[in-house]
């Protein structure tokens, strides 16, 4: 995550604050100065850092803070409050024409990620019931071409080119009226990049916004390149006015100082953002979220939102049913497999519900794990996917050479498919210690008048995972 080293130090702060019964003007000095520290290592623009302080400083001091019964948790809400405000207040859209098609103008630097965060622009726009085309005007670059209608054909999206031309203004005319002939409503123009900006590419840009007068000019920005970035983004913005940014490889080992200065210094908003390599790895950009994401506070709507985009109705309607006949297969867990890996890594997700950076580092998540687990079950011919009885010495040495891993590993992957299957049996059967610490759990919730119960008691119940947590529960209960 872009934000890693970021987030880890700005939680530190947080973790700090939260037990405070009392803050006093030094410790917001403190606070401001660590604070202060993480954001210039995270290569956000000094200005936007001392204004960021300034304002944190100012409010955290007002006698409201320093005097209320929770001073600790005030000030976190302040931090909150300012980081959403750098990174832009709330989620801007795309400007969608009322008239179709919806033009919009892809523009940035070469081997900022342009091409493809067409493609997975367009590619998200289809998933909303838009009929986008995509239009190659990057005339210059070597492959540009061929590389966009290869990500068009992966995606089923019709791409228009003319690799004769090197006038990007009449192909990018002739394009909008083959979309008006074949009912496209939206059209992405990928244009031209360089190295660095130059008169020559400003002037082709300026030519053919003027030609074609896009409802969306998107600059795509890689937040990799740190000052730099908010740099290109400043200097495309005073010869173009674009409306929006999009920031890319946001899942890569940087610091993320782009993503906090580029709304500052341009005005504009961020749009999208690029969480990965794949052409599903693009998010509607949400500055709350991410301040959330950042302050170790967790982003759980954006993971029901990718869930609901991953996972198959129909085909979780179809394993319910497996699961209470108590026939869940390894064929099950192959395709269940497959669509958490939509979700992105296992490290990212549990960022989403809220655990900090430091503590995913020390459950030391092995991601290849799950590799190794896809590749033993696609070793399995489908019989012995549907019955693991069947698993004899020589078919577990027949795997394990096609997985390119040890029998021990294939013995143990086995173990514990088993040891899973028998929990859920005991589950859906009522039978098992889980089951019946359910029951009684539900059991002590129903006797609770919920408008008394406390905020610790709500704790509680969350942290209940074992019989003796639910013993020690209802004695608190008691008194």
């Amino acid at each position: 995550m872009a934000f890693e080293s970021l987030s880890e130090k700005l939680q530190g702060v947080i973790n700090k604050l939260k037990g405070k019964a009392r803050v006093t003007e030094e410790d917001v000095k403190e606070i401001s100065r660590e604070v202060k520290l993480a954001l210039l290592e995270a290569d956000v623009n000094y200005k936007i850092v001392k204004d960021f302080t300034s304002k944190i400083s100012e409010k955290a001091l007002g006698q409201d803070v320093l005097k209320s019964l929770t001073p600790g948790q005030q000030v976190v809400k302040i931090v909150h409050e300012e980081l959403v405000n750098l990174l832009g207040t709330e989620e801007v859209g795309l400007n969608i024409s009322p008239n179709p098609p919806t033009i919009i103008m892809m523009a940035g630097l070469q081997g900022s990620g342009k091409t493809t965060m067409a493609a997975k622009l367009a590619n998200m726009l289809r998933k909303k019931g838009k009929k986008p085309l995509m239009v190659a005007c990057d005339v210059y670059r070597p492959a540009a071409i061929d590389q966009l209608e290869v990500l068009g054909k992966q995606l089923n999206i019709p791409v228009y080119s003319d690799k004769e031309s090197k006038d990007v203004v009449d192909i990018a005319n002739r394009a909008l009226k083959e979309a008006s002939s074949k009912l496209n409503d939206v059209v992405i123009v990928d244009t031209a990049g360089r190295l660095h900006i130059d008169e020559e590419l400003m002037d082709e840009l300026r030519r053919l916004k003027a030609s074609i007068k896009p409802h969306e000019i998107l600059l795509v920005v890689d937040s990799m390149t740190g000052q730099d970035a908010v740099n290109v983004a400043q200097s495309f913005n005073e010869q173009l006015e674009i409306d929006g940014v999009a920031i890319t490889k946001l899942d890569g080992d940087t610091r993320g100082g782009a993503a906090l200065s580029v709304k500052a210094i341009t005005g504009k908003p961020i749009k999208f953002s690029g969480t990965g390599e794949k052409l599903n790895d693009i998010e509607v950009f949400h500055p709350d979220r991410m301040a959330k994401r950042i302050l170790g506070m967790g982003d759980v709507l954006s993971l029901i939102e990718k869930a609901e985009e991953a996972f198959d109705e129909e085909q979780a309607i179809k394993l319910e049913k497996k699961l209470r006949k108590q026939e869940f297969t390894l064929q099950d867990y192959l395709n269940q497999l497959k669509q958490i890996k939509k979700l992105g890594s296992i490290k990212s997700i549990l960022g989403m519900i809220g655990i900090d950076q430091k503590a995913i580092e020390e459950a030391k998540v092995d991601e290849k794990q799950f590799v190794r687990i896809e590749a033993i079950i696609q070793s399995m011919t489908m019989e012995e996917r549907e019955d693991v009885d069947i698993l004899n010495g020589k078919r577990r040495r027949r795997i394990a050479d096609g997985a390119g891993t040890t029998v021990q590993q294939v013995n143990k992957f086995i173990k514990q498919y088993s040891d899973t299957r028998a929990l859920m049996k005991s589950m859906m059967s009522g039978k098992g210690p889980m089951n019946k610490m359910m029951k009684n759990i539900m059991k002590e919730a129903e006797k609770l008048d919920m408008d008394k119960v406390s905020k610790e008691d709500m704790e509680a119940i969350k942290n209940i995972n074992s019989m003796e947590d639910l013993e020690n529960f209802r004695k608190n209960l008691r008194k």
